[in-house]
Order: structure tokens, then C-alpha cells, then sequence
């Protein structure tokens, strides 16, 4: 027998920006969204049967009208409101998934202070949210953030692994610790103040990374994570992900220098990959 497995489909790469005049200022977001459904769709697939299936076009249409009238202030509560429109609307669907990454644009600071309708981008870090629900059931709320580049040039070292025959790399007590951090938490609750948690959540990663005596990129993914559960309750779990991003140092007794540890060539390929899931027991 041959039948249908696990599926879904939707929109990917829905890109948006919202403008909020206020009075004194206008608040500017960019944000990139994918819907997925899963649902009654197995005739769309067996039989060519597109009686249930809501166009991913209708998706997209759905976010810039949903974007028009909403007055969420953030990633998580505009996505809750998008995932409980589709479900209400199309009973057929029976998992509605919705994922947001945001680029960080700031107002642009002008004569010392910020100027309440320029923007400037602040590099290439992106806050991300997923919101997940099924029909009557409480709505999944996971937050994020990626591609954090983040560097220590001190507090870090690498010794006492597993050597063997191949081994190359020598142990160091002081090297460079550079990562392009992802983090996602899950929230336990869907109702919670996110635009303050945010911020929150990412300053204790950041003061730990800082503070940290690191043995290894795992001695440190840890502690961060760790500190988040300790210092915010409202987070169940975290998952973080820190390649390790290299900055070899470089051999210059050839032209009759030395290196005390200060000149280094960074590269990025291939780099060491670390990610874990850090979560409450009990």
C-alpha cells in the first residue's frame, strides 16, 4: 500500500515593513514571514483536488491586510494574531505555523539625539518568533535571535581534549572566542510581556559570555544558557547554537617578530559547530 505521510505548505519569504506614525515619531519594522498548514489536504495530493487549499498567495494578502489594521507591538503578538485568523477562517487546517525574523533597525541618532523619522540598520543581527497552535489548543510561543556576532579576547582557553594521531591543534589557557550566536527559548505562557523580555533575556547572555571563564565553546553555551532559566521564568527552555568562528594566530618568526598573542588571521571555514538544548527539570 502507498499513502500519504506528513505534510504541509504555505508561504515563505513574505517580506513587510510597517510604519506606525505616532505624533512625536514613527516606529519602523522589517520583517521576512512563513506560513505553514497542516490540515485535510490529502486530496489536494492524491486526487488533484484543490477544494480545501487555501492559495499561498491568499497567505501573503492575508499579512499585509492583517498588518494594516493590527495594533500588536511586537513579532510574537502580530503572529498570534495571524495564526488565529487563519485558523478561524479556514476549518480545514488543522496546525497553523507562523515564523517571523526581523531585521534591527534603529532611529538614527543626529545631533546627539534620536531623530523620530530616520532609521539606520545596526548590523546583521535578526530576532526571530514562531507561533504554533491548533485548533482550541494554546498557542506555542518560541522567541529568538541570530546571527549575534560576538567576540572575547580574553577569559578563554581550549585544553585537556582527546588526542590522537591526527591531532594537530595545540591546547591554549588564553585564545580568541568568537561565535555568530542563535538562540530560541520557549516562553510558558502565550500572554506574556515579550517587548520586555527580549531585551532582557539577550542582556544576561551577552553579561555571561563576557564574564565567563571558558574551557570550551560547551562550558560556556552552557552557562549562558543556564543563567537565562536561573534569571527569567517566564522561559522553559533555550536551545543556542555558537559556531565556533577561528582567528588563527599568525607565525611571524620568519620575519624575525613575535606574536604575543596579538596578531591573528580570522577565517570561518570550516569552522567548529556547538548547539544544545538547556531546559527546567521538574
Amino acid at each position: 500500500m502507498i499513502g500519504l505521510g506528513e505534510n504541509r505548505y504555505g508561504k515563505s519569504r513574505i517580506r513587510l515593513v510597517r510604519v506606525k506614525r505616532h505624533r512625536d515619531r514613527h516606529d519602523f519594522v522589517e520583517w521576512t514571514l512563513e506560513i505553514l498548514l497542516e490540515g485535510d489536504f490529502e486530496t489536494c495530493f492524491t486526487d488533484g483536488d484543490n477544494s480545501k487549499i487555501l492559495a499561498t498567495d491568499t497567505m501573503k494578502n492575508t499579512v499585509y491586510s492583517l498588518a494594516r489594521d493590527s495594533s500588536a507591538a511586537c513579532m510574537e503578538d502580530f503572529g498570534k494574531e495571524l495564526v488565529d485568523f487563519l485558523l478561524r477562517r479556514n476549518p480545514q487546517v488543522s496546525r497553523a505555523e507562523v515564523t517571523i525574523a526581523e531585521k534591527a533597525w534603529e532611529h538614527l541618532v543626529a545631533g546627539g539625539k534620536p531623530h523620530p523619522t530616520a532609521f539606520v540598520q545596526t548590523g546583521g543581527e535578526r530576532r526571530t518568533a514562531k507561533l504554533t497552535r491548533a485548533p482550541g489548543g494554546k498557542c506555542s510561543v518560541t522567541s529568538g535571535l541570530e546571527n549575534l556576532v560576538i567576540m572575547k579576547t580574553a577569559g578563554s582557553g581550549f585544553e585537556g581534549y582527546v588526542k590522537d594521531s591526527l591531532t594537530t591543534l595545540p591546547p591554549t589557557a588564553d585564545r580568541l572566542f568568537g561565535t555568530a550566536l542563535r538562540a530560541q527559548w520557549n516562553y510558558t505562557a502565550d500572554n506574556l510581556a515579550f517587548v520586555a523580555l527580549r531585551p532582557k533575556i539577550r542582556e544576561v547572555l551577552l553579561a555571561v559570555f563576557a564574564a565567563h571563564e571558558s574551557k570550551s565553546v560547551q562550558h560556556t553555551l552552557y552557562a549562558m544558557g543556564e543563567a537565562v532559566l536561573k534569571s527569567v521564568a517566564e522561559v522553559d527552555e533555550i536551545e543556542l547554537t555558537m559556531p565556533n568562528m577561528h582567528c588563527l594566530l599568525v607565525d611571524l618568526s620568519r620575519f624575525g617578530q613575535d606574536n604575543p598573542n596579538e596578531i591573528f588571521v580570522p577565517t570561518d571555514e570550516p569552522h567548529g559547530y556547538i548547539e544544545a538544548r538547556i531546559r527546567r527539570n521538574g
